[in-house]
């Protein structure tokens, strides 16, 4: 068969072009480092490639210790535990290199196993191999106990806590989600960092044994090379046994320290990459800002040299040198933090423009504000910053999140003080009028259990300002203690956030004025403004299709799908002026948006039935002409169809499911209008509301 026959295309055989591009950009280079390592453990090698090796070895761990030292944080590095495992192995295939060597040339010298081992067993011996020998019990010592046990039971803490900690930083996240302070990608990547971190941390706890299996390998391996050294010298090399004891003594303690120092100094980087948890900055940065910026502290290091330098016999100069020192910095710390700091150009024009106040018109006192929330005294941090978290982000992020919930954007909130209000009180205002009110507790958090129970924690208990479930004021620091008991965990600007966002969904129709309906018929995409053309004012007004939208806001229907809704409005316009069958055929033309809204979590409408026997009640009791109809309805049967629809819907809700109330078209708004008085957050749909394509769950009946 010739080549030709076989075809070879690029996709299957990869050139050798393309292989050395893999290697470079570093595709294959952990492959082959892998693959060195274990070659050193099987080939020897000479002693000038075993310098050339050994030489890596020492830079590759500074490469490392300084890396570790200038992230600003351990996800930075979280290769760490891999660059730990291929390092320790490839510090174990160069020992056992340079044993072969040692034991195979050590009869030629010192030099017998390369120049770098030489270099070092001269260096730390210096004519006294006893010396050498202690120096490098020394360095595995501190490496072994000191070092990686501190880094080792650091990183095992560090695991368990961060483990531990997980659920309660997940529902932080799902709370920052809910109300709207961050999206759904930041939601996602904190996520992602949560999970790098828990696996980091683990990741770290195991590789740490590496370090002490290294430590214990270079003990074992030491005492090996210089007892078989010398019996290899003495018995088979015929050496004198003080000329072998010296020459295998020197490479092995060579070795030894060739190997140690760099294990000492990646023990080191995994020190401080596990150690810099909670501090944000590199290590140089974080380290001068922390402890060289307290005027005090150093005040205290010059007094204390100067105290020292006075005792007889202590050397003068130095601890002079550091009172002085020390003392001169604490001065110069201690001078800027009473100057002020420079004002920008921005802030002097503002300064300027505050120092002439203008008069106020009069006109300006008859303004009412839509929004407006009024804090006590004690709550005023809460606009500056709590814990990171400023009110009016927070605010700003609800707005947004309400917009895109609803479809069109809520007013601006106006935040004051009020001196009348309790300490740490605070009232939310509607138009001028009070919508709700409540009291927070700075520097606690407010921990409720989510099955509705009460708190089992020492702490003041209240109820719920947006919801009135119970709940229990407790100490920052019984976090972790609630978290771990499954308590939903929530700080006091939260708290305010959560009930202004109830209270606005509550209002979202009052707030709905005609000013912000022009301006969403004006915001319209192009291809929509000809069917408002059309619609405005020949066939409805835009004050009827603001009082339909309020409707449509007042059951929490979102107006987002605006082109359908005029859509619905254009058909129906032409042969009814009612508002409430307007609102009706828009609801019918929402239907998919209806059922997904009020879906369960397993994709279906959980719905509670009408009974045929209420479906008629209402509909005799429906009195007046055309479509100016009435509910006229006995006290006594209004009395048994609320009865009916709590008794309804507690064993619906016992069971799980979050249902709607399904009617026929003609009763829905009349039912709505009894059931808004009591259950207020409950829907209710009717039978032309329901997309063709829901799968519909019948969970009870009234």
């Amino acid at each position: 068969m010739t080549d030709a026959a076989v075809p070879k295309t690029a996709s299957s055989v990869p050139s050798a072009k393309s292989l050395w591009e893999g290697i470079l950009r570093g595709e294959m280079g952990l492959a082959l480092g892998v693959v060195g390592i274990i070659v050193l453990l099987i080939i020897p090698v000479p002693a000038i490639m075993l310098d050339l090796l050994l030489a890596i070895s020492l830079t590759g761990a500074v490469l490392i210790l300084m890396t570790a030292i200038l992230i600003k944080k351990p996800l930075e590095f979280t290769s760490f535990p891999t660059v730990l495992l291929v390092a320790t192995l490839y510090r174990l295939g160069l020992n056992v290199a340079s044993t072969r060597l040692i034991l195979g040339h050590g009869q030629e010298g010192s030099h017998g196993a390369g120049a770098v081992i030489a270099a070092f067993g001269n260096l730390m011996m210096q004519g006294n191999f006893v010396i050498g020998v202690i120096v490098f019990i020394i360095l595995v010592v501190v490496n072994f106990m000191v070092v990686t046990k501190g880094s080792g039971r650091i990183a095992e803490v560090a695991a368990r806590f961060t483990l531990d900690a997980m659920p309660g930083k997940q529902m932080a996240i799902d709370a920052d989600l809910s109300t709207g302070l961050i999206d759904q990608d930041t939601a996602k990547q904190r996520r992602k960092d949560l999970e790098q971190e828990s696996t980091f941390f683990g990741a770290m706890d195991g590789a740490s044994k590496f370090v002490k299996g290294d430590a214990v390998a270079g003990l074992i391996i030491t005492a090996i090379n210089i007892i078989g050294g010398i019996l290899i010298g003495v018995v088979q090399h015929k050496m004198p046994l003080g000329e072998a004891s010296a020459s295998y003594t020197l490479m092995t303690i060579g070795d030894g320290l060739v190997s140690q120092i760099p294990a000492l100094i990646i023990s080191i980087a995994a020190g401080m990459v596990v150690s810099k948890a909670g501090v944000e900055g590199s290590a140089n940065k974080a380290l001068t800002t922390q402890l060289a910026m307290n005027p005090v502290a150093l005040g205290m290091v010059s007094a204390s040299a100067g105290v020292i330098a006075l005792i007889p016999g202590m050397p003068i100069i130095p601890f002079a040198a550091l009172a002085v020192g020390s003392g001169y910095l604490a001065y110069r710390r201690a001078t800027k933090a009473k100057e002020p700091e420079p004002l920008s150009a921005a802030a002097l024009e503002a300064a300027a423009a505050a120092a002439e106040p203008e008069e106020e018109p009069i006109s300006a006192s008859l303004a009412i504000d839509d929004v407006k929330i009024e804090l006590g005294y004690g709550l005023l941090t809460l606009i500056n910053d709590l814990d990171g978290r400023k009110l009016t982000d927070q605010i700003r992020a609800l707005r947004k999140t309400l917009a895109t919930e609803f479809g069109f954007v809520m007013p601006p909130v106006r935040i004051l003080d009020n001196m009348r209000l309790a300490n740490q009180g605070y009232a939310i205002r509607i138009k001028e009028m009070e919508a709700g009110a409540g009291e927070v507790r700075l520097g606690c958090l407010m921990a409720m259990d989510p099955r509705g129970g009460q708190v089992e924690l020492p702490g003041e208990h209240v109820r719920e300002p947006a919801f009135g479930l119970p709940a229990t004021w407790v100490e920052e620091a019984m976090r972790e203690e609630a978290t771990f008991r499954g308590y939903t965990i929530v700080d006091p600007a939260t708290v305010l956030t959560t009930h202004l966002t109830e209270i606005l969904k509550e209002n979202m129709a009052d707030l709905l004025s005609y000013a912000e309906v022009q301006k969403l018929l004006k915001d319209l995409p192009e291809g929509q403004k000809k069917l408002v053309d059309d619609l405005i004012p020949s066939v409805v007004s835009a004050a009827t299709i603001q009082r339909v939208l309020q409707a449509l806001l007042k059951e929490r229907v979102s107006i987002r799908d605006l082109p359908q809704i005029l859509e619905g409005m254009g058909e129906a316009a032409p042969h009814t002026a009612s508002v409430i069958q307007l609102t009706e055929q828009v609801r019918a033309r929402l239907g998919r948006q209806l059922c997904w809204a009020n879906r369960g979590e397993d994709g279906s409408l959980p719905i509670i039935t009408l009974s045929a026997e209420w479906e008629q009640a209402f509909a005799e009791a429906l009195v007046g002409p055309g479509e100016d109809k009435q509910l006229a309805l006995a006290p006594s049967r209004l009395q048994d169809f609320i009865r009916g629809v709590r008794d309804a819907f507690d064993q619906a809700a016992m069971a799980g499911d979050s249902a709607v109330l399904l009617t026929s078209p003609g009763v829905r708004p009349y039912v709505r209008s009894i059931i808004e008085r009591f259950r207020g957050q409950t829907v209710v749909m009717s039978q032309n509301e329901i997309h063709p394509r829901a799968r519909l769950r019948t969970v009870g009946m009234v």
